[in-house]
């Protein structure tokens, strides 16, 4: 397991740790962490206060502190009632976020020791990673970091962070004439969130207030850079979240183009121009050919476990079938048929009979390849790693599928075209030819498929890639017709893949969150709906963003056992 992929996985272990902590601890079942921001179901839950977002680089008592944070957070403060007294200007809000969350958790319950050290490890974590990141040095950095400490200290009861009280001290100094005796309602009223909210207002209003005057001072003497007075600078990696809002910016729909019917606003300019395309008719005979020589020779020299893949998909995807009766059996259901040999033969004990069970595999595995240019250096890897799953999938009695997605051309192709002559209506939507492409469908066995298959290996396939449309088709396919379901049956869906959707046009006529808003809501339906079981694996990439299970691989010494082995996981 490579140095990334380990990583990754320790950070997704990490997260279904915390998201089970919170779970348990507020009863909300389907809270879940998605690329390190909590959901609940599909929606992503809105930032709270900063220090409820550990960076990688933090220890797991800080991940454990910021989950039980977040849990005392929806256990103790009315969402609605927050969001309609919540102040205006960004400064005012995050002062606003920071002491609801304070309050919130000044009211860890007294049974739970361990939760209060969690709480406090983090804040102090927190603080900490504050100061060192040099953001204390400017005006505005210090005053909030003031305030903060202060805040706490004074509604929770616990000392303020001992590594800074001397850097706080001056500030400190200056601010408790002015918010002196709202420091004092905050404590007593922590029990009230409206009456609470009263006092973390004025100090919001004042520190807004404070920021500003020190903004303008610091432009006139020049003395910080402009910058040091906004309250969301970077400094080495540490960041201050004031991006409040619950949705994502520029969540405005589309307004030209065809709606797809999918909801969520998600509109097409054009579909004249998609095509669903057998890969093998793209490629020559002679080449493809050649390519299929050249992948049996790779598959040859990996030594894949195949016999032992085909066992272990035979073991996670069968279930046992009844296939009848065995008689003449010494327990189980009397059998009629036999009671004349009972008459006959007092001491004849093999008169029962049995259900006979058998594992039997219904099964459909779907692999979704993201053939975007940045996807052409594992053409081959990739072409091996679902050759040998087809080949094993077919041995196990599932039905297997093997799809791909790209665009018909680069930056928009007819469709962009189509767009400028009408003359650039603003958000059009999907900008481009959706091409999708089959190397092998549910019905052809592997052996017919194969010369398909290697037309992976072809590098002119690869363009640039509209993924919420493509997993929505190839699941729609994955789940077929009633008549094609038994009862119990699977359907599972790999979309392996690099990175995010990106399609230039696209993403230029439109707001830059256009295509990821689609694939997140497009997997968030089916992940809800439970007709598909869909997985990302991310080639070098974390693709929980996008996907509640996903693993990641890596590829650089091409798909060895392990990488099976990590797929083989996400079945379960």
């Amino acid at each position: 397991m490579g140095a990334t992929q380990a990583a990754v996985r320790h950070r997704q272990q990490v997260q279904e740790l915390c998201g089970a902590a919170v779970r348990a601890l507020c009863d909300v079942p389907d809270l879940y962490f998605r690329g390190g921001r909590p959901h609940r179901g599909r929606q992503a839950l809105p930032v709270f206060a900063p220090h409820l977002y550990p960076s990688a680089q933090d220890d797991f008592g800080s991940f454990r502190g910021a989950a039980d944070g977040l849990a005392l957070r929806l256990a103790h403060s009315d969402q609605e009632l927050h969001r309609r007294l919540c102040p205006d200007g960004r400064t005012a809000r995050l002062v606003f976020e920071m002491l609801e969350q304070f309050r919130a958790e000044s009211l860890a319950p007294a049974h739970l020791p361990g939760m209060e050290r969690n709480l406090q490890h983090r804040h102090e974590q927190w603080s900490l990673a504050f100061h060192q990141s040099g953001l204390t040095e400017t005006a505005t950095g210090l005053l909030l970091h003031t305030v903060a400490q202060v805040c706490r200290a004074r509604i929770t009861g616990r000392p303020v962070v001992e590594e800074t009280e001397g850097a706080i001290e001056a500030t400190r100094g200056a601010l408790a004439p002015l918010i002196g005796h709202e420091l004092a309602g905050l404590r007593q009223d922590r029990f009230d969130q409206a009456r609470f909210a009263v006092h973390a207002l004025a100090i919001a209003r004042v520190v807004a207030g404070m920021t500003a005057s020190a903004g303008a001072a610091a432009r006139r003497g020049r003395a910080e850079r402009a910058d040091d007075v906004r309250p969301a600078p970077a400094r080495n990696g540490f960041t201050l979240l004031t991006e409040f809002d619950d949705g994502p910016a520029g969540s405005a729909t589309a307004l030209h183009g065809t709606d797809t019917g999918e909801g969520d606003g998600y509109r097409v300019f054009t579909t004249a121009y998609d095509r669903e395309r057998r890969a093998g008719t793209l490629v020559r005979p002679e080449a493809l050919a050649g390519y299929r020589e050249r992948l049996d020779r790779r598959i040859a020299s990996q030594g894949v476990n195949l016999s032992g893949i085909t066992r272990e998909l035979t073991a996670r995807l069968a279930s046992p079938v009844t296939r009848g009766w065995d008689g003449a059996q010494e327990e189980g259901y009397v059998d009629g048929r036999m009671l004349a040999r009972l008459i006959g033969s007092p001491t004849e004990r093999r008169v029962f009979r049995a259900e006979r069970t058998e594992p039997a595999t219904d099964a459909r595995v779907t692999f979704l390849i993201d053939c975007s240019g940045s996807m052409k250096e594992y053409g081959e890897s990739l072409a091996l790693l679902v050759d040998v799953f087809a080949r094993a999938l077919d041995r196990a009695g599932a039905e297997c599928e093997i799809l791909g997605f790209t665009t018909g051309a680069w930056n928009g192709g007819r469709a962009r075209r189509d767009w400028l002559r009408a003359g650039r209506p603003p958000r059009p939507g999907r900008l481009n030819e959706q091409c999708h492409l089959v190397f092998k469908d549910a019905g052809t066995p592997w052996r017919t498929a194969r010369r398909d298959i290697a037309a992976l290996l072809k590098p002119d396939l690869f363009r640039e890639g509209v993924d919420g449309e493509a997993v929505a088709w190839a699941a729609r396919r994955a789940e077929g017709t009633a008549a094609e379901r038994g009862p119990g049956s699977r359907r599972l869906l790999f979309v392996l893949s690099d990175g995010g959707p990106m399609d230039t046009a696209t993403q230029l006529a439109n707001d830059r969150h256009f295509l990821d808003r689609h694939l997140k809501d497009v997997v968030a339906r089916y992940e809800q709906s439970g007709a598909v079981e869909v997985h990302g694996v991310g080639l070098g990439l974390d693709l929980s963003p996008y996907y509640r299970t996903s693993r990641v691989l890596d590829l650089s010494r091409g798909p060895d056992n392990g990488v099976f082995r990590e797929i083989l996981g996400l079945i379960g």
